[in-house]
C-alpha cells in the first residue's frame, strides 16, 4: 500500500531533506486534498510541533476531518493522542515519548495503549546511522530499530520506519534494513526515506511492508 504523505510546517505543506533543510513548499491545500482522497490512508506529520518550534494543530485538524489519516508530530503524552485521535485522526505516531532519560519506556507505552488501544497506536522508529532519532530527529539514542520494535510489539497496531539518511534525497529505500524488522514482528511496517519508484512499493508490498511516499509524489515521480 502506497501512504501519501503531508509534512506541515509554518502553516504550508513541506518537504524537507534528511529532516532540515526544505525543499518544496505547497499551500494549495484543497488541490492535495483532493488528490489524496482516494487512499485508504494519508500520513499527516506537523513538523514545527516535532521539533518543538510552535504547530499547526487547527491545520491537523481541518485536514484529518478531510481525509483518512495517521497524524504525527509533537504527540508526547496521553492527553494529546486523545485529541488528536477526537481532533479527527484514525491513528496517533508516537517516537520521543517512547524513551525516557534517552532510554526505552516501556511503561508509557504501556500507559498509552490501555489510554487509546494499541490498535490506534503506531510507533515511530526513525532512524540515523542504524539509531533511532527522537525529538524531531535532533538527537540520536544508542537504541536500534530492531530493540525497538522487540520491546514495544505488545502495545502498538503499526510500526513506522523511517530511513532518515536517505529521507528526502530520492536516491531509493535500501531495502535490506527493513527485512529483519519485518522478521521481528507481526504488526503492520510501514517504511519511509527516500522511495522515488513504483518498483521499490513493489518490492516492500511483496514482503508486507508498506510504504510512505512524499517528494516523489510532489515532484511528480509517482502519481498521486
Amino acid at each position: 500500500m502506497l501512504i501519501p504523505s503531508i509534512d506541515l510546517m509554518g502553516g504550508k505543506i513541506v518537504q524537507l531533506m534528511q529532516g532540515r533543510k526544505k525543499v518544496l513548499e505547497f499551500d494549495d491545500f484543497d488541490a492535495w486534498v483532493t488528490r489524496f482522497s482516494k487512499y485508504p490512508l494519508v500520513q499527516l506529520i506537523d513538523l514545527d510541533a516535532a521539533i518543538g518550534t510552535g504547530n499547526n494543530a487547527n491545520l491537523v485538524s481541518e485536514l484529518a476531518r478531510q481525509l483518512p489519516c495517521q497524524v504525527g508530530g509533537g504527540i508526547r503524552s496521553v492527553e494529546a493522542a486523545r485529541a488528536a485521535l477526537a481532533g479527527g485522526a484514525q491513528r496517533v505516531i508516537v517516537g520521543s515519548a517512547l524513551f525516557a532519560e534517552d532510554k526505552l519506556d516501556r511503561d508509557f507505552a504501556e500507559r498509552i495503549a490501555e489510554a487509546v488501544g494499541s490498535d490506534r497506536l503506531v510507533f515511530a522508529l526513525d532512524a540515523i546511522g542504524g539509531r533511532v532519532a527522537i525529538r524531531g530527529w535532533r538527537k540520536v539514542t544508542g537504541v536500534t530499530p530492531l530493540e525497538m520494535v522487540q520491546a514495544f510489539e505488545p502495545w502498538c497496531g503499526a510500526f513506522l520506519y523511517t530511513h532518515v539518511d536517505s529521507e528526502g534525497l530520492l536516491q531509493g529505500f535500501p531495502q535490506e534494513v527493513i527485512r529483519p524488522l519485518r522478521a521481528a514482528t507481526s504488526r503492520q511496517l510501514i517504511a519511509a526515506g527516500g522511495i522515488r519508484a513504483q518498483g521499490e512499493i513493489d518490492e516492500l508490498h511483496a514482503i508486507g511492508v508498506d510504504a510512505v511516499v512524499g517528494m516523489a509524489i510532489y515532484q511528480g515521480l509517482l502519481p498521486a
